[in-house]
């Protein structure tokens, strides 16, 4: 039978391993890269799995002063699709390294 001490150290281990595996699929999701699209493709916008924005695309027909409102819907648009994708993506992502971990269906740990 373990000591209280014994257990006490093994659970920080634990927790020193899930927070080094957190920090890990967190630089990893920095890496992955996603796209959104509106407007079928006229807007496009490249975003991190984390959710950092690396770019925004603009075909060159909606560059006109009256469609000025169609063009703000469509950015809008894609930067929801990106992060939706994002989204999509860290959930995949933060399943597997959750995955072995025993947890309960639906637990979430903070990050």
């Amino acid at each position: 039978m373990k000591s209280m001490e014994e257990m006490i150290q093994a659970a920080q281990e634990a927790a020193q391993t899930v927070q080094t595996q957190m920090e890990e699929a967190q630089a990893k999701l920095d890496t992955i890269e996603v796209e959104g699209k509106s407007g079928g493709g006229l807007v496009a916008v490249k975003a991190t799995a984390k959710g950092r924005i690396l770019g925004v695309s603009i075909d060159d027909s909606l560059m006109k002063t009256e469609e000025k409102g169609i063009l703000e819907d469509l950015v809008a648009a894609a930067f929801n699709d990106a992060r939706d994708k994002a989204d999509a993506v860290s959930n995949e992502e933060m399943g597997k390294m959750t995955g072995g971990m025993g947890l309960p269906a639906g637990f979430k740990l903070p990050f």
